[in-house]
């Protein structure tokens, strides 16, 4: 394998080739893990300007470290990165930042006081989505002062108040593997990101969106990831034989699957009318969230 830079965290790592992705191994914003990056997306990235890179990849390297962290798959394109940067869940207030931390802690231990490595810190500041670690240490400073943390050289424990924080902000529970399936551009997949996403967040489902109009094969979900998931919701707004063949073995496996479609399409599509399916109808992706949280709550 090739070496080649991580335009997120600047790590020089090895890079494995798949179809037209470039995988990523080890790098900062992946530690013990992997991304994948469209070949022809790193020099569109490159080529940005340094104020709009600084920004860029700040959000993304804190996304790709969250994301594979919880155990998902990530693969990006240029045209992705604009919504992930402009998600509602992307942290912004160093509150969240903190929060993000929290959960992190949270999500590699099995009780309060259980002690968590973090080392060197310069290697992960991405953890709470910030763009040096000079702010990561303020937001640990931060979270000590408010009881929420203990801190001992480079190992970190969350206090009884915060280990209670951490379990509130995941719903009372650890968040829960969702798939939301559609076929959509990538301004429709932008808006389900905006709007959807969030909505099912607070409902204690950690997302990931899968797009299956125009992508390869390799970015939709395997078997495993479906099967471990806790919750599927599949629009049906056009046709897409492995997003029907997906959530199809998703409700195989007795997972939960919901089924969506926009109100324009209800005329026209025969799944409405399918004794097991019954789709919600939706006219809005805001809508649709509040119908779906209404659903899951």
């Amino acid at each position: 394998m090739e070496k080649k830079r991580c335009l997120f965290c600047s790590a020089l790592v090895y890079v494995a080739t798949e179809s037209d992705y470039d995988i990523y191994n080890d790098c900062y914003c992946a530690p013990d893990g992997n991304y994948s990056l469209h070949r022809e997306s790193y020099e569109l990235i490159h080529v940005l300007s340094n104020p709009i890179k600084m920004h860029l990849y700040t959000s993304i390297s804190g996304y790709i470290r969250e994301m594979t962290d919880c155990g998902e798959s990530v693969s990006l394109t240029f045209e992705v990165l604009d919504s992930i940067r402009n998600s509602s869940a992307i942290p912004v207030s160093v509150e969240e930042k903190g929060a993000r931390l929290l959960q992190y802690l949270y999500r590699h231990s099995d009780k309060a006081g259980d002690a968590v490595t973090i080392h060197p810190l310069s290697q992960h500041f991405n953890l709470t989505y910030s763009p040096t670690m000079q702010e990561l240490v303020y937001i640990i400073e931060k979270l000590r002062e408010e009881q929420l943390i203990d801190r001992e050289g480079m190992r970190f424990k969350l206090t009884e108040k915060g280990w209670s924080e951490a379990v509130t902000r995941a719903a009372g529970r650890k968040m829960k593997p969702c798939f939301v399936l559609i076929a959509g551009s990538p301004d429709e997949f932008a808006d389900w990101s905006d709007n959807l996403l969030p909505k099912l967040e607070q409902c204690g489902y950690l997302v990931r969106l899968v797009n299956y109009s125009g992508h390869r094969r390799a970015d939709h979900p395997t078997p495993q990831q479906i099967a471990e998931s806790k919750l599927v919701i599949a629009d049906v707004n056009a046709d897409a034989p492995e997003l029907f063949f997906d959530a199809g073995y998703a409700g195989g496996k007795k997972i939960n699957v919901i089924w969506t479609i926009n109100h324009s399409r209800v005329d026209t599509s025969q799944i409405v009318h399918h004794s097991l399916i019954r789709p919600i109808v939706w006219e809005t992706t805001d809508e649709l969230g509040a119908l779906l949280q209404q659903r899951l709550s």
